[in-house]
């Protein structure tokens, strides 16, 4: 038997491989439309699609655990605070001139940069780590829970709060301007 039939390698791609390609590729596309759209709330719901895309990833990753998380967390409870942030500070819902500073080239050539240097600072830092196979998969419950519980409970923490913080920062301003009124 050939040995390379025995084994796919790179050019023959699973259907797994080819569905994460392409969720990929649309949450991709999802979050640059969140951060050139000049309408906040469909940033919003583009915002919503991209972490979606995300969860269908982590999905296709087997770490289930972790989609569910994502889905919680992030489209279920963070979108919703910055919608009702939103509708309780009455934003402009359509196109507003005030959203937008015309530096958009400037920011560009710093999201760019930083996107960059992000990248290589994962490499670097991950180019002779190797992932341990023995043990029990890294996307499972047991070793997730294990990490969140042992050494990420203070920050998870701190996001609770900073999130409160926002939602009785809204509705202070919102009823400031009903005073006003």
């Amino acid at each position: 038997m050939n040995l390379a039939a025995a084994h796919p390698g790179f050019l023959s791609p699973t259907g797994v491989e080819v569905a994460f390609v392409l969720v990929g590729l649309a949450t991709l596309g999802a979050a640059l439309l969140t951060v050139t759209t000049r309408q906040l709330v469909h940033a919003a719901l583009w915002l919503v699609v991209a972490l979606g895309g995300l969860a269908v990833e982590y999905l296709l990753l087997t770490a289930e655990f972790i989609a569910w998380v994502q889905v919680l967390i992030y489209v279920g409870s963070v979108v919703v605070l910055l919608l009702f942030g939103l509708m309780l500070t009455k934003a402009p819902i359509g196109r507003s001139p005030d959203t937008d500073s015309g530096n958009r080239w400037v920011a560009l050539a710093v999201a760019v940069a930083a996107a960059g240097t992000l990248v290589w600072v994962v490499v670097d830092a991950f180019r002779t780590t190797w992932i341990d196979l023995g043990g029990p998969a890294q996307g499972s419950t047991e070793v997730t829970g294990a990490i969140l519980f042992r050494h990420w409970v203070l920050p998870f923490e701190a996001l609770s709060v900073l999130l409160l913080a926002a939602l009785v920062g809204a509705i202070v301003l919102s009823k400031r301007t009903g005073r006003e009124r």
